[in-house]
């Protein structure tokens, strides 16, 4: 069972789209995926279609059920969404604590979907540090770090460097990754940050995304980019992202078929 969390120091930087646009690569290379959304914004779930007024999501429901996999919605095809849903302030500081003071609860929580065999699932997390992502620390395979080809982007690379973004490292198994967002080769402070990110990264920087309009057009429509415009910059970027996560983590699809439904709900 795969496991990436997509992450970021701050916010604005397009983690939770590349989150979704990468469980759409991986599935269209045949893999069962599950998107999970640990963010209160509950924004994954639009990218795979579900309406702006559904308001289910696994947050609320965890205080009566233990297992989340019962608040996961289906798409079609090989992805599946378990949203963050909408919450109250007091569930979702509950919640959190739950996360920080119960070392199990997040492992009870997923312990049906991560016992699924051939799936993979992508996790995106809130900007900053956080409970859940401190608690995925443990159980995830790899960290994607989100950041922006800006000058921003580089004073934070010493937080992430140094450990401080959670008080530890942020993974425990095949470690963190970096993704470039928005690239812009006719800025001249974007290019310049790009080139200094990839020889300050190296192998770290799994990949560079080109800034691309076709992105937020796609995210408006609630398509992926590859059916918003498969022919895009970007769609191939996230791909070749894509075709190396599934290379880390020695993804296995077989024939792409989803053999048995996990636990969930049509909407």
């Amino acid at each position: 069972m795969p496991l990436v969390c997509v992450c970021s120091p701050k916010g604005g930087v397009g983690k939770t789209t590349l989150a979704a646009n990468l469980a759409w690569s991986l599935a269209r290379a045949g893999s069962k995926v599950l998107a999970i959304d640990f963010d209160v914004q509950n924004a994954l779930r639009l990218h795979f279609g579900v309406p702006l007024n559904d308001g289910r999501g696994f947050v609320a429901r965890s205080e009566e059920q233990a297992d989340w996999s019962q608040s996961i919605l289906t798409t079609g095809g090989n992805i599946f969404v378990l949203p963050y849903g909408d919450v109250t302030e007091p569930q979702r500081e509950r919640f959190e604590e739950k996360l920080a003071k119960d070392p199990h609860f997040l492992l009870r929580g997923l312990d049906t979907v991560l016992n699924y065999p051939g799936l993979v699932i992508v996790a995106d997390f809130p900007p900053g540090p956080g409970p859940a992502l401190k608690a995925m620390s443990t159980l995830a395979e790899m960290h994607l770090v989100v950041m922006l080809a800006d000058t921003a982007s580089v004073s934070l690379l010493p937080h992430i460097e140094n450990n401080r973004m959670i008080g530890q490292p942020l993974n425990n198994q095949l470690g963190h990754f970096f993704v470039l967002n928005q690239s812009d080769n006719r800025r001249n402070i974007s290019r310049d940050v790009t080139a200094f990110m990839q020889q300050r990264l190296g192998d770290n920087l799994l990949g560079v995304i080109h800034r691309d309009e076709s992105v937020a057009e796609a995210n408006a429509s609630q398509q992926s980019v590859y059916d918003f415009s498969p022919a895009s910059a970007a769609a191939f970027d996230i791909e070749l992202i894509g075709k190396r996560v599934a290379n880390i983590l020695n993804i296995s699809v077989g024939n792409g078929e989803v053999q048995a439904s996990i636990r969930s709900s049509h909407y």
